[in-house]
Formats: structure tokens, sequence, C-alpha cells
């Protein structure tokens, strides 16, 4: 019998928020990314609120322009080993980039945390856009666009051929043997490509979900061929409807031209919703937030995805500049959507700077419109479900004792968890282990 589809639900830990002004919110803990009792505490929140996994985002280089949250914050993967002995079903996803790290690193770090977890690890890749990051890491340049996808794909295959390493039912632990291992199960990868030479094998074995689910978030058209082609789960960082929905129908497809099945490849936009007793409570909540972005805190946020382009050298009051290609060797897909937008709408710099700041989403509202915003997304081909953002505690908690009660009643989302492994609650099969075509787990 077919599945039941239902939504899958994410919780973002950003520490002191997603824009530069979140931390001045009166709610707001100021020192919420270095702080382990705020991360638990909104761990806890998402479980219970029975979520498919805790999401955290990374970035690698930091000027004085960077915002609050990425200046000072954890090492995803230490906080995500941290929160796995304070969870038991929630997943736990970190960022990873395959641009300035070891692939046999890499796979001991996941594979590690899949176990601290017994089976709840995620690893969001990706490819740094931020042209500083070479310097962080003794190397002369950031590599294009388009040689970061081709080094992506071959990190994650070799990532997947060590943690393969180990047939699941290797180790044998006979005391009375003595047989700690059997070597017939115990695989070299001998690895040799254009960016990576790894021998193997891996010295940590699968855990009971096989290995960790994989996120990755493609805008470009790289970027949608290889989420469309590797990940399991794609994060979406579109703001409208219309053009979820469209994003949703193409990386569908691209998924299906790859030998993929659709349903197995989950579209999951981000969004912040902000939540009100009344329509009138979540306006205001809504002005609280907007008010405390400045338009020089606007245009700082509007330079990331352009490398920390410096917008206040331009007319705030005039049309959105042209910038030519300048974008395209950063964060692609971001940068062309924001000069798409501002050109199709004729907007004036300081607009298109308040706009991608502050966006008025579909996701304001009373804890039912957010709820029947968020089944027309999952009913009408726009997402498989979301990543939900707040900046403080109270948010995620509203979200949780508000909006969640109301998807469960409509039979949208689960009111138990299915299983203890990440894999398992979003309804995904162990992968067989290519040296010995099975799995012992299910």
């Amino acid at each position: 019998m077919a599945r039941k589809r239902q939504l899958k639900l994410g919780a973002q830990l950003h520490g002191a928020g997603a824009s530069w002004a979140d931390w001045r919110h009166p709610q707001a803990y100021s020192d919420a990314s270095v702080n382990f009792g705020f991360y638990k505490q909104q761990a806890i929140q998402a479980e219970a609120g029975k979520f498919d996994f805790l999401f955290v985002a990374d970035s690698v280089f930091i000027t004085e322009r960077s915002s609050p949250h990425y200046l000072n914050r954890f090492e995803p993967l230490t906080i995500l080993s941290a929160l796995a002995a304070v969870t038991e079903k929630i997943g736990l996803v970190g960022t990873l980039t395959v641009s300035y790290s070891e692939p046999f690193t890499v796979a001991r770090q996941f594979a590690s945390l899949d176990h601290i977890s017994h089976g709840r690890a995620g690893w969001n890749i990706v490819t740094s856009w931020l042209e500083g990051s070479a310097s962080n890491y003794s190397k002369a340049e950031h590599l294009s666009h388009d040689v970061r996808y081709r080094l992506a794909g071959e990190h994650l295959e070799v990532v997947k051929g060590l943690w393969d390493s180990w047939e699941d039912d290797a180790f044998v632990r006979n005391k009375e043997t003595g047989e700690f291992f059997d070597k017939s199960k115990l695989h070299t990868l001998n690895h040799k490509g254009e960016f990576f030479s790894v021998k193997g094998p891996l010295n940590i074995s699968r855990s009971k979900q096989g290995q960790p689910v994989i996120f990755q978030a493609g805008t470009s058209d790289d970027g949608r061929n290889f989420a469309a082609r590797h990940a399991d789960i794609i994060y979406a960082g579109h703001e409208s409807f219309e053009e979820t929905q469209l994003y949703y129908a193409d990386l569908k497809k691209r998924a299906a031209l790859y030998g993929r099945d659709p349903n197995d490849v989950f579209v999951i936009p981000n969004i912040r919703p902000i939540i009100g007793r009344t329509e009138e409570e979540a306006e205001r909540n809504y002005q609280a937030y907007a008010n405390l972005v400045t338009i020089e805190n606007a245009l700082t946020a509007l330079g990331r995805p352009f490398n920390d382009h410096d917008f206040t050298v331009y007319p705030l009051d005039e049309p959105f500049p042209d910038l030519g290609d300048l974008g395209d060797k950063s964060n692609q897909g971001s940068s062309n959507r924001i000069k798409r937008t501002a050109k199709e709408n004729n907007l004036t710099l300081r607009q298109t700077a308040l706009l991608f700041s502050t966006p008025r989403s579909g996701f304001i509202g009373t804890p039912l419109q957010v709820a029947d915003s968020i089944r027309k997304w999952f009913e009408e081909g726009a997402a498989d479900g979301f990543i939900v953002g707040t900046g403080t505690t109270a948010a995620l908690k509203d979200f949780v004792e508000l909006v969640v009660p109301i998807l469960q009643e409509r039979g949208l989302f689960r009111t138990e968890y299915d299983h203890d492994t990440l894999r398992g609650n979003l309804g995904l099969q162990v992968p067989v282990n290519r040296n010995s075509k099975q799995s012992v787990y299910k």
C-alpha cells in the first residue's frame, strides 16, 4: 500500500537570527549563536513538535559586514553532536563546504555524528560562494562556479564510497574466537579523479540508516542539476508561491531525467512564519521585526549574495543599478533573482533592499492562516515541506503549539514519530552497501 504523503518540517537553528537586526528583538537572545542553552531549548521544542530535522547553516568567511549570527557562532557538526545527546528522534543536519574540505575528513565527521545520534545525521552540501573563503584555506583564488560543482560531484562520490568501506555485518566481535571483524567485508576505495586521490578505507562503519541524508540548495542551472541528481532534500529559498511552484516542477523533472523517482526527492522551501492570535497581532509582530531593520542593514544584507558588494555607493531612490554579471561567480541563483525582480518591478535600490531584508510573505497571520498557506503550497505543487526559520524562542514555540496541531488535525503532519532515524522518518530507504549489494538494516 502506498504511503500517504505528509509534510516534512525542519527547524533552522540560526542563533542570533537570519537578519542583521533579529538580535535586537526584545524576545531574542543577543548571544544566541554561542549559547548552548538556546540551541538546546530550540531543539527540544522542535522535537516536541515532531519536526523531521534541525538544520544548521554555515559559512567559512566573514568580514565586518557579515550578519551578527555569522560573526560569532558554533561550528555545525560540533553543536549538532552536542544536541544529539539531548534529543532522541529528530534529525541533525549540518552544512559543510566541499570546496574547502577533504572527503576523508568529511566522511569521518558525518559518520561519527550518525553513530552518536543512532542514525539521525544529514549533510547539507555547499560549494561556498564568498570569494574571500579561499584566503582562509591557503588558496590563491576561489574556484569558478562551474568548477566548484564538478568538484562537488566528485567529492560526494568519494564520501559515499568511503561510507561503504565496511559491509553492515562486518564487525563480528566474537570474544570466544577472538574475531573482531570479517576481513572479507572491509573494502578499500582506491579513488583517483580530477580533484581527489583517496585510498581508504574509512575507519568507521555505517550507521543504522546506512548513510547520512543528503541536502542541497541549488538555484543556478549547475546547482539545480547537482541537487536533482544527488540530493534527498532540496532547500529552496524562493519567496513567492508562483516562483517556488515553477522551481518545484523544474527540480522534479530534472530528478526524473536522472533516473530518480521524483517522489523520493523532497523540495523544501525556507519560510519565516510570523504568527498572531489575530491578524492585527500578527501585523504588529511583523512590524516589530521590520522596524528593527535600518536601510544600512538592508543594503549590507543585499550585498551578501553579490560577494558582499557595497551598495552604499549608489543613489538610494534611483532605479536598481545595472550590475552586469556581478554575482555570477558567487551566489549566482540568488543574485540573478534579485536583479530580475528589481528590473521586472521597476524597483529603486531602497525598495529592493527593503523587499529582500523584510519580505512580507504569505506566512504572516493567524495560526489558521499560516496553516492554510502551508497546505496550499503542499497540495498545489510548490513544496513537500518547509524549513521553519524563527527569530526568537517564542516564535518557534508559537508555531509548534498553534500551527502544528492544525496541520495534524488535517492529516498533513504526523502526531508521533514513525521511526528513530532521519531516513525512517522521511520515508527514505536505507541505501544498499555498494560492496555487498544489501543492507542488514530496514
